[in-house]
């Protein structure tokens, strides 16, 4: 078992928190608009295009692994500290899944659309039509073809492709920015599972597990198998934590050992991890299993990819 570390505020405090290696690319977007007078919002839809329009990333957008009939769905969510909130499910055919998102938020009275009408909706707002499944992601479909096996993979996202035949985990961008006057946005994308049944979704677009974010207290995102995430309602469960008085870290990993407490076996090789920006910017970050890490951009523009901290040791 391993302890915890959290990341203070400084005087060079953080600006952008985002989920993986993948990150760091995303974070310098997000920092980039925010340096040219975005908004925190403006920053984290920004970052989250990064992954998204990446055909080698096969867990976000562009070039994602599809479901098992062959089709791409990407999940998206998109949040600010005064409680708006815009959603998409279940989307196909339309790259910027997060962009989608924020459309809803700001064009509808709605919280989320999914399927269909989440496209048609898209396409409606001037959005082009594009072939999510390349080439590269259609092959490892018809591989998993042959066998139908589904096995998920603990942090496959830090070792894509994977073995052939074999389904992956799925994974995220979870990304939060805080501006210089202090307002925090958080934004969240995904293709989802690889693999996963025709209609299914994870945590990513739901708020309170995939993201959550609450003025004056501080954001948080979800990453792993999001069955597990929605179980308890993670992100939330993370931010009402931070309000209760709990740091970051200790807000991440309360939330973990949930899990494990709760799901017992059940959960034996499987990743969940949480990562944490308060209010007041510092840090939190913790998975059950070795191998999750984060990525930190500070206002200084320095970026750190760094490890969490983990219930268990092993990493698969």
């Amino acid at each position: 078992m391993l302890a915890g570390v959290a990341h203070a505020a400084s005087d060079d405090p953080v600006a952008v928190l985002s989920t993986w290696d993948f990150g760091k690319a995303a974070n310098e977007a997000a920092l980039a608009t925010l340096r040219a007078g975005g908004t925190a919002l403006d920053a984290v839809e920004a970052g989250a295009k990064v992954p998204e329009a990446d055909p080698d990333n096969h867990s976000v957008g562009y070039g994602g692994y599809p479901d098992r009939d062959g089709h791409v769905t990407l999940d998206a969510i998109i949040m600010d500290q005064d409680g708006r909130i815009g959603a998409v499910a279940a989307l196909e055919d339309v790259v910027h899944a997060i962009s989608v998102a924020r459309a809803v938020m700001e064009k509808t009275p709605h919280t989320m659309l999914v399927g269909e009408g989440a496209t048609r909706f898209a396409l409606d707002q001037g959005m082009p039509r594009v072939k999510l499944l390349t080439p590269a992601a259609e092959a490892a479909w018809r591989e998993w073809l042959k066998t139908h096996r589904y096995r998920p993979i603990a942090n496959i996202e830090n070792q894509l492709p994977g073995p052939p035949g074999s389904a992956l985990n799925h994974d995220t961008i979870g990304i939060m920015a805080r501006a210089g006057d202090g307002r925090m946005a958080a934004a969240c994308t995904t293709s989802g599972m690889a693999f996963k049944m025709r209609g299914r979704v994870g945590d990513s677009p739901l708020a309170g597990c995939g993201l959550f974010i609450e003025k004056g207290v501080g954001a948080a995102a979800s990453t792993g198998v999001g069955e597990e995430v929605t179980r308890i309602a993670g992100t939330a469960r993370v931010v009402a934590s931070m309000r209760a008085g709990l740091s970051p870290q200790a807000a991440c990993e309360e939330a973990v050992r949930h899990i494990a407490q709760l799901r017992g076996d059940a959960i034996a090789g499987l990743q969940v991890g949480f990562l944490a920006l308060g209010a007041s910017g510092d840090v939190g970050a913790f998975a059950l299993l070795r191998g999750f890490t984060y990525a930190v951009t500070r206002q200084s523009g320095r970026t750190e990819v760094l490890p969490a901290r983990s219930l268990f040791a092993r990493s698969e």
